[in-house]
């Protein structure tokens, strides 16, 4: 039940039953109303003739409904709106979440760096998900405004301004228009400000082995930048200007984490937002990819003991392919001990109030330093310092993107391109880097001596021809081998 054409009749059913599998899957708007809903909202379920179920939340904002205010469609877990949609807008979805559409540029300037034309984009965006890209952000906007007026203290000029409006008076007039009152009367009926601390609540599907993906990160956490303690994830973070640290844990009784957040000045937290969504694969579905691997060779058990396993992301896809180099032909604790090398040679300190006490003290480098880098004073081998330094350049100057807006193809073809790059590292950054689940190191020893059972181990063109069952989850395939043979 994905993408624009929705089986009303399977819609319906879902709604009766309140089943929380199906929230954030769509969206049902009630003409009876005028108010748009959950598949879980805790109202009386309206007729059948009265409802109308849509694959997003900005399709039904389009056509004139309104949020519901009892179940709070901005609180849905990440809509997979644009699973069965075309690529294109898979990835300018994934650029709007970032705030693509927030500044001054436009739509065409979306286009552009989707390499299609505006004209077009719009045409999928109506085919596929019924709203436009620029309705698509406004409600993102909207929805996420008023998050922060349930869950923070923050003023309405910075709620405002950090969910993407580029003034106040826009924003009241957009919150009038959609919620049917000003943002004040929204803040006073929701009563679950947090103080002064500026908190957010990213909600996900269950089941989630925190655990699992803690461990994972910790494992490779780069020193100064990154740290895991206890049930938190730690990390330093730049939006703009504006410069801090966030940690992340999971709140107790909830399907969500809390996302608490200290920055230099105010920014945007819509992007910040999706950054962490990504991050730790809150956009997964586990249930219905465990129902796809668990029948196949090799994965039985692992998805049984795993359930809730995640696919870490990262938080900037240029520090994910520098690790990534980093590890080639060393340990993962040698990996790391060089990624804190080069944050504390090049990186930019912190002066974050706080952080320094969570050992976070460096921003990590950016290409533009990287590139011209003498990445050997810090103990790297030539042919790697030089592969660093190809990297960052091609970064720089906006030949190689890893924000994943080009066709991730074309992102493999041009990594593989540089000089000490090949297939295994092109593909670990797609894993993590590009969000690609289908994406799956073939050469990995360690995935080769999960599935050789003691025999002679399979080599990378038999281990692809295995995993060939568990497309399109291929990446949470081997996520799974990872941990069960770790």
């Amino acid at each position: 039940m994905v993408g624009a054409e929705l089986d009303a009749d399977v819609c319906y059913r879902a709604l009766r039953t309140r089943d929380g599998r199906f929230d954030g899957r769509f969206f049902v708007a009630v003409r009876s109303t005028g108010v748009y809903c959950r598949p879980v909202c805790p109202a009386r379920t309206p007729r059948r003739e009265n409802c109308w179920f849509v694959p997003c939340a900005a399709a039904a904002q389009e056509a004139g409904f309104r949020p519901c205010l009892r179940c709070r469609p901005e609180a849905a877990p990440g809509t997979p709106a644009w699973q069965g949609t075309s690529a294109t807008v898979s990835r300018a979805l994934a650029l709007i979440e970032a705030g693509a559409l927030d500044g001054g540029d436009g739509v065409e300037a979306l286009a552009a760096r989707l390499g299609v034309g505006g004209r077009h984009l719009r045409r999928l965006f109506l085919r596929h998900l019924g709203a436009t890209p620029i309705a698509v952000a406004q409600t993102r906007r909207v929805l996420f405004a008023k998050k922060l007026l349930d869950e923070t203290a923050l003023p309405m000029a910075e709620v405002a301004s950090t969910a993407g409006f580029t003034s106040l008076r826009r924003f009241n007039d957009a919150m009038r228009r959609v919620y049917a009152r000003p943002p004040s009367a929204l803040r006073s009926s929701a009563g679950a400000l947090e103080g002064s601390e500026l908190a957010l609540r990213l909600p996900y599907r269950a089941p989630l082995d925190w655990a699992a993906l803690l461990a994972f990160l910790a494992l490779r956490a780069i020193p100064g930048v990154e740290a895991v303690s206890g049930n938190a994830y730690r990390r330093t973070v730049q939006l703009g200007e504006a410069r801090g640290a966030v940690e992340v844990t999971p709140i107790e009784g909830e399907a969500a984490l809390r996302a608490r957040i200290s920055l230099s000045r105010s920014a945007p937290l819509a992007p910040l937002a999706a950054r962490l969504r990504r991050l730790f694969d809150l956009g997964a579905d586990p249930g219905a990819i465990g129902d796809q691997l668990a029948g196949q060779r090799g994965l039985r058990q692992a998805v049984r003991d795993r359930p809730g396993l995640r696919v870490p992301g990262a938080w900037c896809g240029f520090e994910l392919a520098v690790r990534a180099i980093l590890g080639q032909q060393v340990s993962v604790a040698g990996a790391t001990t060089l990624a804190g090398r080069l944050v504390e040679r090049f990186g930019d300190p912190l002066p974050c109030a706080g952080a320094a006490d969570s050992g976070l003290r460096f921003l990590f480098p950016p290409a533009a330093v990287l590139a011209d880098a003498d990445l050997t004073r810090i103990g790297l081998p030539g042919a790697r310092a030089r592969a660093v330094n190809a990297l960052a350049a091609a970064v720089a100057t906006g030949s190689l993107r890893l924000d994943g807006s080009e066709a991730p193809e074309e992102t493999l073809t041009k990594l593989e391109a540089l000089p000490g790059v090949g297939p295994w590292t092109a593909q670990y950054v797609a894993m993590r880097a590009l969000g690609q689940p289908d994406a799956f190191p073939a050469s990995d020893l360690a995935l080769r001596r999960a599935l050789g059972h003691g025999q002679s181990l399979p080599t990378p063109r038999e281990l692809e021809a295995i995993a060939e069952a568990w497309r399109p989850w291929r990446a949470y395939a081997a996520l799974h081998l990872w941990s069960a043979h770790a």
